[in-house]
């Protein structure tokens, strides 16, 4: 397969399978390339939920387009990694215009692109999905065929009992209390659909008047199959960046010792560079900036204690100590995706889910339960990293004015750029900025 065309030169694609396994052809020529070129610094990205391989692409060429005028001296190189996610035809992709990112349908239809993605994520899948499709184009009024369209769900993502191989493995993890299937398919599937068909409505009419109107359980629907597929691809991202990334960074800081390498991960890209911290080979401290946008993930990923119960902590606890750098992430109040739809996601997936709602401070003060299910579930890229004593918040304008800090996590607010997009994503793709490049270019000290 060709080399896309890019704006930067030198740079390299570094291709994984579902397993992290690497396209070893292509992770050679990386491994050579960086020794031939000179290189100093290496720039990594790693997408989101995008498995199409020319949507990523156009993302890095445009991503990284002002790294060499804003560098112009240093040796720069720049790795984009591709990975099999799945995307549903309309989510938005990163810096394509709203003509060409699907509007939303005004039925919650399986598509031809999303259909054949799923083919492709899901082999040997086809039949489950037709039925899966026939149900959203059919849309019965029987609580009962709701009740088999999470039943088809929960079977295409394969959901298995609790043990290692559990698919939605949680970011927070609690000492002593086994992780069962997933709350979305051990509840009434007709009350998921209808609890996810209210979060699309508010996303989609931010200023209340969605309260008026009964929500369309089948969209609901609709977005249960998205969460479901999402979260086997999170679970995904997290195997490719520890057994995959994580691995030929270690490759690389054998090949190359003096290579300064500078990850940056946007959405579930977010989560595998994360976990590339955990695959790094024992004294390899290569890695000298990582850059969150938009992470898809517990904000407490990164937490030695939840605050709601000390016997539980993040996933990634002390993973950003391996960092000969900081860890920014960016966050953004536009994001919608991550602001209402993820962390109901995460409290139907049952992450905490020794916990109840009604525990949290902000629920027993009778505030919004919007803003409980943010503060348990929030994702990094809604609120930055929460519960890890000395992480730093700046504004975006101050991260680029100030000198970030040399280790440690820093939450930077990216809202005067990240606010464009509609519902009910909002501005969760909203990344080709700048600034943002700016911002990688300040973690790494890259000069």
């Amino acid at each position: 397969m060709a080399e896309p065309t890019m704006s930067v030169t030198p740079y390299w694609e570094l291709t994984f399978d579902a397993d992290g396994d690497p396209d070893t052809g292509r992770r050679d020529r990386l491994l050579a390339g960086v020794v031939q070129h000179g290189v100093k610094d290496l720039v990594v990205f790693a997408h989101g939920w995008n498995s199409d391989r020319s949507g990523a692409t156009r993302l890095y060429s445009r991503f990284f387009a002002p790294f060499p005028a804003l560098v112009p001296k240093a040796k720069l190189g720049y790795v984009g990694v591709v990975w099999p996610s799945m995307r549903f035809s309309d989510e938005p992709i990163p810096d394509f215009p709203r003509a060409v990112a699907a509007e939303l349908p005004p039925r919650p239809v399986l598509d031809k692109d999303t259909r054949h993605a799923l083919l492709e994520t899901f082999p040997g899948r086809a039949t489950v999905i037709d039925r899966i499709a026939r149900l959203l184009d059919q849309q019965p009024r029987e609580e009962a065929e709701l009740e088999e369209f999470g039943r088809l769900v929960r079977l295409l993502v394969e959901v298995v009992p609790a043990g290692p191989q559990v698919l939605f493995a949680a970011d927070t993890l609690a000492e002593g209390v086994p992780q069962d299937e997933p709350l979305m398919f051990a509840r009434s599937a007709a009350e998921v659909c209808e609890e996810f068909a209210g979060a699309l409505a508010e996303a989609e009419s931010p200023d209340g008047a969605a309260q008026f109107a009964i929500p369309n359980p089948w969209h609901g629907a609709h977005e249960l199959l998205r969460q479901a597929t999402y979260y086997a691809m999170k679970r995904r991202a997290g195997t490719v960046g520890e057994r995959g990334l994580g691995r030929v960074v270690g490759q690389l800081a054998a090949k190359a010792p003096a290579l300064r390498v500078h990850l940056v991960g946007h959405s579930f890209g977010a989560r595998l560079v994360s976990f590339a911290l955990r695959g790094l080979p024992e004294g390899v401290r290569s890695v000298k900036s990582v850059t969150l946008l938009q992470g898809a993930f517990s904000h407490y990923a990164f937490a030695p204690r939840l605050p709601h119960d000390t016997r539980a902590g993040g996933v990634l606890q002390g993973q950003q100590l391996r960092i000969d750098g900081p860890l920014v992430c960016c966050h953004s109040r536009h994001d919608s995706a991550l602001g209402s739809i993820y962390p109901l996601a995460s409290r139907m997936a049952g992450h905490d889910r020794e916990f109840r709602d009604d525990d949290t401070p902000e629920a027993a003060a009778g505030l919004d339960m919007g803003r409980s299910l943010r503060t348990r579930w929030g994702a990094l890229g809604y609120g930055g990293v929460q519960a890890l004593p000395g992480t730093r918040a700046l504004t975006l304008a101050a991260a680029l004015t100030a000198k970030l800090p040399a280790s440690g996590c820093v939450n930077v607010d990216a809202a005067e750029v990240v606010k464009r997009g509609g519902a009910p994503s909002g501005a969760h793709s909203d990344i080709v900025h700048r600034e943002l490049a700016q911002l990688v270019v300040a973690a790494g000290r890259v000069r």
